[in-house]
């Protein structure tokens, strides 16, 4: 049967599957083929972490694309004599790569780079909360004090973003994002992203590195470091206790990435002792991040609950690489976003 089986309907609001996107997405498909949307509530969060529903188990077993958040093995066992392709509303697979998904003839598809814009843009505002000491005003605000000390001091951290070299670990969809940005502002931008054998690159005016001797570069050069990085057995704990005293004194540190990428006890640490000027954490390893954490105390934290890339604009950019791969799909096209298993994103 040709059958495409949507299962969107997420617990938080801003990210359930609208009506209008229903609605393009049953004109996209031919008339031969059946639509089959659920309406069973699912937990998209992090790469999603639903289980899917008996009803949802039994439409799968007829289709030939599911669209969902995350890859559960389920899905993929109950559509094992059908199942062609599987489409993911998250941006990352690291919670969806089982043994069930790695093994699996079903091509795979992800939402990378649909988040970078908001992603972004709350990566810049970390950066200027302490580049221009707005973390001195809050604090200070919440005394109800008249406090410009930490402005006027001669050794203030308070900067311009012209001034600094910005770091991006990931110069991915997201990355690139933030370095337009960034760059706009007049700061130095350099990255790191996964390649074999090169070593240097120049995009546009970034500077890219590759391997340890670009990540050994890319932190003793920056000024602040963005972690946006996928989750992958490669990555999780790269920014352990010798990475981040390797950052110079008084660096910025954003992760909009996931928490496992960084060792937290570490992090608390060179936050504590001044080594880093302050950290902007959108992601923890335990999330939500428990009461009475070190964390929530510090003075030079940021914390936003993992919402970095919340938007109203989401869904027109998600329904368009939908609908763009849909097309490709029906053509036996190259599919945008196909996920690399080995890589893991």
């Amino acid at each position: 049967m040709n059958r495409l089986v949507v299962d969107l309907e997420d617990r938080r609001p801003i990210w359930a599957m609208p009506r209008w996107a229903v609605d393009e997405l049953r004109e996209a498909l031919p008339e031969d083929w059946d639509l089959y949307v659920a309406r069973g509530v699912v937990d998209g969060s992090g790469d999603g972490r639903s289980e899917p529903s008996p009803d949802v188990l039994e439409a799968v077993a007829q289709a030939r694309v599911y669209i969902g958040f995350g890859i559960p093995a389920a899905i993929l066992r109950a559509g094992a004599d059908t199942l062609q392709w599987v489409h993911s509303g998250a941006a990352g697979v690291g919670g969806s790569l089982h043994e069930t998904m790695l093994a699996s003839p079903v091509r795979f598809t992800n939402s990378a780079g649909i988040h970078g814009p908001p992603m972004a843009e709350t990566v810049i505002g970390m950066l200027l909360h302490f580049a221009r000491g707005l973390d001195f005003a809050v604090s200070a605000q919440h005394r109800g004090e008249w406090d410009d000390g930490p402005f006027l001091d001669a050794e203030t951290p308070v900067r311009e973003l012209a001034s600094m070299t910005i770091g991006i670990l990931g110069y991915g969809g997201i990355g690139r994002e933030v370095a337009r940005r960034a760059e706009r502002l007049g700061a130095r931008v350099i990255g790191l992203k996964r390649s074999v054998g090169a070593t240097v690159e120049e995009s546009g005016a970034v500077a890219v590195w590759h391997g340890d001797e670009g990540l050994s570069r890319l932190l003793t050069e920056s000024d602040a470091l963005v972690l946006a990085v996928p989750d992958t057995p490669a990555t999780r704990g790269l920014m352990d206790e010798s990475r981040i005293r390797a950052l110079r004194k008084g660096s910025i540190l954003v992760n909009v990435a996931r928490g496992r990428i960084v060792d937290e006890d570490a992090l608390i640490e060179a936050l504590k002792d001044g080594h880093l000027r302050g950290a902007g954490l959108d992601v923890f390893h335990t999330e939500p991040l428990p009461s009475g954490h070190p964390l929530w105390s510090l003075p030079n934290v940021l914390i936003t609950p993992h919402t970095s890339a919340v938007t109203r604009q989401f869904w027109r950019r998600e329904m368009d690489l939908i609908i763009g791969n849909l097309e490709r799909f029906l053509v036996g096209a190259t599919l945008s976003n196909e996920v690399d298993r080995q890589r893991g994103y």
